[in-house]
């Protein structure tokens, strides 16, 4: 079944309904609430639900490359509070015996070449659109940002491969919903969603899985902007 977008005042309620869809794993189901929380700051929940991501299967270095991740769309002080939250829940873990699957280590980046151009390159792939050489809008008027997002952004961070590029447009489109009044941005990611196979079904099911969440307010909106980006393709 597939979870409704209509909003729910119980958070209980909402994550079970959530849970039972087909549409997303339980490890994608994870991530969501993972990042979401994280860029709202609900340490009390990301506890509980980044006990849940271990049950589900996410080792611990994709829990850690997630908080990471949602650095570059919320802040250093959420992240790390995320990361400081994770720390406590493996200690405790550990107290009771249970040892958790560390996973894979974050591959060695090739430095080969410009890096400006290889996280222009990698744009170019998530968005399956020539990026131009002439800067327009945000990045003409502050040129520095675009190089920060081409460098840094595109090329440290979603060269890193512990975490595909599906998992990572996962976070980074319910850290955007969460920290409201980003539109634009939302709806550049959820076109990528689109390119990086996740389904419009699933994209349904990604509002259900954040309204309990992020409140009535930015839920409704996240959900404007999936619907119109889905009636534009």
């Amino acid at each position: 079944m597939i979870v409704g977008i209509s909003l729910f005042p119980n958070y209980a309620k909402a994550y079970q309904m959530a849970t039972t869809s087909s549409n997303l794993s339980e490890k994608e189901r994870s991530i969501i609430t993972i990042a979401s929380l994280t860029a709202k700051g609900d340490l009390v929940k990301l506890k509980s639900e980044l006990n849940k991501g271990l049950e589900a299967g996410l080792t611990v270095n994709e829990i850690k490359e997630v908080l990471v991740h949602t650095y570059a769309y919320c802040g250093f002080p959420r992240s790390i509070r995320g990361l400081q939250t994770f720390m406590e829940v493996l200690n405790e873990r550990k107290t009771k015996g249970i040892i958790d699957k560390p996973g894979k280590e974050a591959s060695p980046i090739k430095e080969d070449g410009n890096k400006y151009l290889r996280g222009k390159t990698i744009l170019e792939q998530l968005t399956k659109t020539p990026q131009s050489n002439t800067l327009t809008g945000y990045s003409a008027f502050a040129p520095i940002i675009d190089t920060f997002l081409k460098e840094h952004l595109f090329a440290a961070i979603f060269e890193r491969d512990v975490l595909t590029f599906t998992q990572r447009e996962w976070v980074t489109i319910s850290v955007i919903s969460a920290i409201g009044e980003a539109e634009p941005m939302l709806k550049s990611h959820l076109s990528i969603c689109l390119n990086v196979a996740i389904s419009p079904e699933q994209l349904k099911e990604f509002i259900g899985v954040i309204q309990p969440i992020i409140g009535r307010k930015k839920t409704k909106t996240a959900k404007e902007v999936v619907n119109e980006v889905l009636e534009s393709k």
